[in-house]
């Protein structure tokens, strides 16, 4: 029988059992196992404790404090990131304590190697682990950061109070839930959900099924106050107060695009439980002949700007693509292309892909002057034509117009001569600036689909 979603109620008696048999099976699959638990928990003390012997080594006044779903039991099973972070006084110069921080992460992690954040931390392996080691300042509360990661410890002891064992488990039925339908992930590629912010809204709506009949009838802006600080506001279309520091909304990075689609997927998940949203197949990579029959199917036109891509961690190279990605389809828009969708994406090159109505535009294009009541600037513009090689001036309604040459009739010639106009990334202006970058137009951009087949596949079979 066909499952019906009524907003506001959630699944009804009768879908109960369907919501329930396929999250119990998703459990079986997401939840860590009972010897997963012991071996991490046992990993995790030996870690700790080699931690605080090169503290002790080193006489360094500081404590360990281990953070991170792991810490928490709302991990997915398979994952292996066990974050520590050692805690130095306040008082200790900012200089120091990246420098004790990277002693001791490098002697408890000879092997690792260092990476920043806002100040630098190690990264390493220990036991089959995945081990970040940062260091961080030890306050009287979140309000008194000196540091970003000093919130950390604090939305650590915030959870471990307030989440028991079920409602645990399911954090990691919409960790596995978001996981699925690409919604997961506050890196800047992603501009999803955190693992913080989803274990917040489970405790908020008090549950997985809660949190999703809550989701399905959103109404942006959003606003979620777990302490009632009620403070200040925030323009993001989801908002929720962290609950240790009432100056930071904790959906920030969420883009409008994921709020709708947990929305989507929220209601599709109540009307009709299938553990494939948990779950989806990774599509089959189109081939360039798969390419052509699309663009073919859709009469379309395709532009793709390829170049190198910029030696840049993920979390600047992506906010960088879509500016350019952006700057690129404002800029044909501008000069009167039609574009349907557009893309960018990034491998050992990164390409700027647009599809657009058509490629060529006529070889002349419409200007509208001011009403001819309009006198002064009328008679400016009627000068300014009526010598020239125009069609006009002539007037349509209360107003000049001229007919004049097109300055760009394929999106080839913009993408070739006028790329460097438009507003892009700053290392992806270098590039082009420098002329390090190539246009493909039509059937040319078949050749893509041999780093970015996945992405192809899922560009012409679009879903929420």
């Amino acid at each position: 029988m066909q499952a019906t979603f009524f907003p506001g109620v959630g699944v009804n008696a009768a879908d109960m059992s369907d919501f329930e048999a396929v999250t119990s099976r998703v459990r079986e699959r997401v939840d860590p196992t009972t010897a997963e638990r012991e071996r991490l928990r046992d990993a995790a003390d030996r870690l700790v404790s080699r931690v605080e012997d090169a503290l002790a080594d080193l006489d360094v006044d500081a404590d360990v404090v281990r953070v991170g779903s792991t810490a928490r039991g709302t991990w997915v099973r398979g994952d292996r990131d066990i974050d520590v972070f050692v805690r130095f006084d306040a008082d200790l110069p900012r200089e120091d304590l990246e420098r004790l921080g990277l002693a001791v992460g490098n002697r408890v992690l000879p092997d690792g190697h260092e990476e920043y954040a806002e100040h630098p931390y190690v990264k390493g392996s220990f036991e089959g682990y995945d081990v970040d080691l940062v260091p961080c300042y030890r306050v009287a509360d979140a309000t008194k950061i000196q540091s970003a990661v000093d919130r950390t410890p604090f939305h650590n002891a915030y959870l471990v109070e307030r989440l028991t064992e079920d409602l645990a488990a399911d954090v990691r039925l919409f960790k596995q839930f978001l996981k699925g339908i690409g919604a997961y992930g506050s890196d800047l590629r992603t501009r999803g959900f955190s693992g913080y912010l989803t274990e917040l809204l489970v405790l908020e709506y008090g549950g997985f099924e809660e949190a999703l009949d809550a989701a399905a009838n959103w109404h942006p802006q959003v606003v979620l106050d777990p302490e009632d600080h009620g403070t200040r506001e925030f323009d993001d279309p989801l908002v929720v107060i962290d609950p240790t520091d009432p100056e930071r909304n904790v959906a920030a990075v969420v883009s409008p695009e994921q709020v709708a689609r947990v929305q989507h997927y929220a209601r599709r998940l109540l009307a009709d439980p299938r553990e494939d949203v948990f779950f989806p197949e990774e599509p089959e990579p189109l081939t360039p002949a798969d390419v052509e029959r699309h663009l073919a199917r859709r009469g379309t036109s395709a532009l793709a700007v390829r170049f190198e891509t910029p030696d840049l961690v993920e979390d600047q190279l992506y906010p960088q693509l879509r500016r350019s990605r952006e700057g690129l389809v404002r800029g044909l828009e501008d000069a009167g292309f039609d574009v349907l969708r557009s893309a960018a994406w990034a491998d050992d090159v990164s390409i700027l892909f647009v599809e657009l109505a058509s490629g060529t535009l006529p070889a002349i294009e419409r200007h509208d002057g001011p009403p001819v009541h309009v006198e002064e600037h009328a008679t400016g513009f009627y000068d300014a034509y009526a010598n020239e090689d125009v069609y006009g001036p002539f007037i349509d309604g209360d107003r000049y117009v001229v007919e004049r040459e097109r300055e760009t009739r394929t999106a080839v010639a913009f993408a070739d001569e006028r790329l460097p106009e438009v507003a892009l990334g700053a290392r992806v202006a270098s590039l082009v600036e420098d002329g390090e970058y190539d246009v493909l137009a039509d059937e040319e951009v078949a050749v893509l689909a041999e780093p970015f087949g996945a992405a192809f596949a899922r560009y012409f079979d679009p879903t929420p």
